[in-house]
């Protein structure tokens, strides 16, 4: 009684055969497979319940680029107003990629500068003050999955230097460490701005504009749809 409350699916009596173990494994990895198949359709049902919404010519164009680029490990690059579904779209092609990995976001704007890159990262115990314990980031905590980086255009510059290279090399280590480690993510970033003309200004670096602007995926605002 007290195994089965704590999660056992059966259990035998004494003398019992090999058959009789067999017949009975085979009942429990059938359970097994069917409380996942049920829990993944429990998951698509939800995200079913978040989709973006809209008709028009524009959105049937964004459903295209949706379509052509989620099988891909393509970066891509979401502009549109604040509130137009930016984050929707990002969640809709990690679930229809071929990425197994969780899907992970991170706002730029929310977190003040100095925790950004720890955040971005991971950091090791004692790299700096109140750092106890290591810490992993957003990229490990991304792995084999998706990193969403909503509102980029607010990325310090220095930052952006080191997201850059994590791009080009497809390797980054923690604040206050020495292990290389591998960046086995697909980048999704996000803004309400023009990174064009950012990038022209001087407030956003263009080769960083380049190598996130590999597929540009424009949401029309609300009023358009």
């Amino acid at each position: 009684i007290e195994s089965t409350k704590r999660g056992a699916y059966d259990y035998l009596t004494k003398p019992f055969d090999l058959e009789q173990v067999g017949i009975l494994i085979g009942r429990a990895l059938e359970l097994r497979h069917l409380t996942r198949d049920l829990e993944r359709l429990r998951g698509e049902l939800k995200h079913r319940h978040e989709l973006v919404i809209g008709r028009t010519p524009a959105m049937q164009e964004v459903y295209k680029v949706i379509g052509r680029v989620a099988p891909t490990d393509a970066t891509v690059l979401i502009q549109g107003d604040t509130g137009t579904g930016k984050e929707l779209v990002a969640t809709t092609l990690h679930h229809h990629s071929e990425r197994r990995g969780p899907f992970v976001a991170l706002n730029c704007s929310a977190i003040p500068n100095e925790l950004l890159e720890s955040e971005l990262f991971g950091y090791e115990r004692g790299a700096f003050t109140g750092a106890t314990e290591r810490r992993i980031g957003k990229f490990e905590a991304a792995a084999s999955g998706t990193l969403f980086l909503d509102e980029i255009a607010d990325m310090p510059l220095a930052l952006q230097a080191k997201v850059l290279r994590v791009l080009q090399e497809r390797e980054f280590t923690r604040v206050g460490g020495r292990e290389v480690l591998h960046a086995d993510v697909r980048i999704v970033a996000a803004t309400n701005q023009d990174l064009q003309i950012a990038a022209r200004e001087g407030r956003f670096r263009e080769d960083l504009f380049f190598r996130l602007n590999v597929v540009r995926v424009l949401l029309p605002p609300l009023r358009d749809r």
